[in-house]
């Protein structure tokens, strides 16, 4: 064999199994290699769809209900989707029927509202939320009383606060698709907000980022969630104040069964 035949191998190939990042792409003449080029138009057609794609509401409101939940929906002031696209502070505030029927359904304060919007992919918002809300339940204390859930279109994440103040809840809890990236098209964003009314800000609220099965699990996303509910309703509040210490309660819960 001459060494004209041996081929190097790429000292990235190990790194680049691990991770979804594009790294060490190589190129071919001034350009990149055709099969990263057709991988990249493939992730980008994969980002578009989701931007643009419809939630099936009544599936998803289906799906709910045989599961036991309690469920309504809403829209915000955004009549399309191209509205919602150019008009970000239409998709902020909720139509004026939807949110006079909220107000008129509403039971009494309560503690929690959950939301689930399609922000920016339906796809999102069409896969995680069941097995999210699966394996919450089980983790809420059982005294908390719950508003319907609502599953809101050409939703942004501050249309839970309205929501949540029509429904009189003291914690909003937003579930909507995030913006999709280029090697996730359906990642699930987490949003709470104590006190939600109109006029909060993004500085009131915590968030909890990329929930799917090649980011963070619906179990460990409802285990983090479950803590930031029952944190905030028993401190009166969100935002910067209250900071992510959920992996120290894992390790408390640790220590206490191993002195058990």
């Amino acid at each position: 064999m001459s060494s004209e035949d041996i081929v190097t191998p790429s000292p990235w190939a190990e790194w680049r199994q691990a991770t979804p990042a594009r790294l060490a792409l190589g190129r071919a003449g001034a350009g990149m290699p055709t099969d990263e080029v057709l991988r990249f138009g493939w992730a980008h057609a994969m980002a578009r769809d989701a931007v643009h794609a419809v939630l099936d509401v009544q599936a998803l409101e289906n799906t709910l209900r045989l599961a036991g939940w309690e469920v309504q929906q809403a829209r915000s002031r955004a009549p399309d989707r191209a509205s919602y696209l150019r008009r970000p502070d239409l998709g902020r505030r909720l139509d004026d029927e939807d949110a006079a029927r909220l107000r008129a359904a509403a039971k009494g304060p309560c503690d929690l509202c959950l939301v689930i919007g399609d922000g920016l992919s339906a796809l999102a918002a069409g896969r995680h939320p069941v097995p999210l809300l699966a394996a919450l339940q089980p983790l809420l204390p059982d005294s908390l009383t719950l508003a319907p859930i609502v599953i809101a279109t050409q939703a942004r994440v501050a249309l839970a606060d309205e929501i949540g103040e029509a429904l009189g809840a003291r914690l909003a809890v937003m579930l909507i698709g995030e913006r999709p990236g280029l090697s996730s098209p359906d990642s699930l964003g987490i949003y709470l907000t104590h006190d939600p009314r109109r006029g909060r800000n993004d500085a009131e609220r915590n968030c909890i980022s990329n929930v799917r099965p090649e980011g963070l699990p619906c179990d460990v996303a409802a285990f983090r969630l479950a803590w930031f509910i029952r944190e905030s309703l028993r401190r009166g509040l969100t935002g910067v104040a209250l900071k992510d210490e959920s992996a120290q309660a894992v390790l408390d819960a640790g220590g206490a069964t191993a002195r058990s």
